[in-house]
């Protein structure tokens, strides 16, 4: 069988040879439901772009940096990272690039392997992860002539901000999330988060407020405990609100949600067909235990980040509006699994 060739991919779906091309190299060129039917068609064919003709043409080593992060520990989300790392790669390579991981001690550390990279030309651009209030990364790197797409929103600055970005809606998931509570009829429900300051965590906790006072519930500003992503500090967290009257619970992430259960399992106080607490990322484990979550579709958010960070290295850097920066989580709603209900019983 011959090798396919971008003439022989055009011919076959009717399209022209720059359209393949441009699916390519420029994917946001192309209109959706075109770019998906090469795309498919690109992959099924086995075709593989000569990538050093490429950057020799182009003058672009046509891979993007980014800097992996150690799982915490204790932490259960590191599966969401895996999802969102998949998308991306896929995403990038229809795109006829590269993801390469870095790892480094600190921020300093990334900064100077990141610009270093990119002035020996080895990457065009860098995602940044884990954003934060007052984050230098974004400035410095922009000083420095690397291109960057951020997965986290400026906080603050987000009509201003010059650098790409995406970032999940986590306040919406959060409001989702009470009001289903409040719909099952828990009104006493508290809020266990991350310490404020954490842009994120604040975030969170802003969506449960509003759905809380738009419920017209009286005195829940007290119903709140924060720590880190642990569920230790779930189990704590929980185990202060039961204490203070709180029937039910919305969480910043899975972690501490399993703790605020393991809480409910030791006062007796989980029914069967109940689950009066929601976590936060939709974790395998989550899902493995019948815990309801808040889905943060990363796979949106990483399509989008990319398309950003390409558009702009295509010359293109008009603003995008930031309601097309933000990806809308969902509410996962199921109930706990019969172990951990008997669980409950023991």
């Amino acid at each position: 069988m011959a090798r396919p060739t971008l003439v022989s991919l055009a011919k076959e779906l009717g399209v022209s040879r720059q359209t393949v091309s441009n699916v390519i190299n420029a994917p946001h060129l192309v209109r959706e439901e075109t770019r998906e039917r090469v795309a498919a068609a690109i992959k099924a064919s086995g075709y593989q772009p000569n990538q050093a003709a490429q950057s020799l043409r182009n003058q672009k080593s046509r891979t993007i940096a980014m800097r992996i992060y150690p799982t915490l520990e204790e932490g259960i989300n590191g599966a969401v990272m895996d999802r969102f790392l998949h998308c991306m790669v896929d995403e990038l390579r229809t795109a006829g690039y590269h993801l390469l991981l870095v790892t480094a001690d600190d921020v300093d550390d990334e900064l100077e392997t990141i610009t270093a990279m990119h002035l020996r030309g080895r990457i065009d651009g860098c995602i940044l992860t884990h954003s934060h209030a007052d984050d230098p990364r974004p400035a410095q790197l922009a000083e420095a002539g690397v291109e960057i797409a951020c997965f986290g929103r400026p906080w603050g600055a987000e009509e201003t901000s010059t650098h790409a970005w995406v970032d999940v809606d986590g306040g919406a998931g959060t409001l989702v999330a009470t009001r289903h509570l409040l719909d099952q009829g828990h009104h006493r429900i508290g809020f266990i988060g991350w310490p404020v300051g954490s842009g994120a965590g604040d975030d969170r906790r802003k969506g449960w407020a509003q759905a809380m006072r738009a419920a017209g519930v009286e005195g829940f500003e007290q119903w709140t405990t924060e720590g880190i992503d642990t569920m230790d500090s779930g189990l704590a967290g929980m185990e202060q609100l039961l204490a203070a009257g709180v029937e039910a619970a919305v969480c910043s992430s899975d972690s501490l949600a399993l703790g605020a259960v393991e809480a409910l399992r030791r006062s007796g106080r989980l029914d069967e067909g109940s689950a009066p607490v929601i976590g936060f990322d939709d974790t395998p484990v989550a899902r493995a235990m019948g815990l309801p979550s808040i889905d943060q579709n990363v796979e949106q958010a990483a399509r989008l980040l990319c398309q950003q960070l390409l558009r702009r290295l295509d010359g293109d850097h008009n603003p995008v509006p930031v309601t097309e920066r933000l990806v809308t989580p969902s509410l996962a709603v199921r109930g706990l699994r019969a172990m951990v209900l008997a669980g409950a019983k023991t």
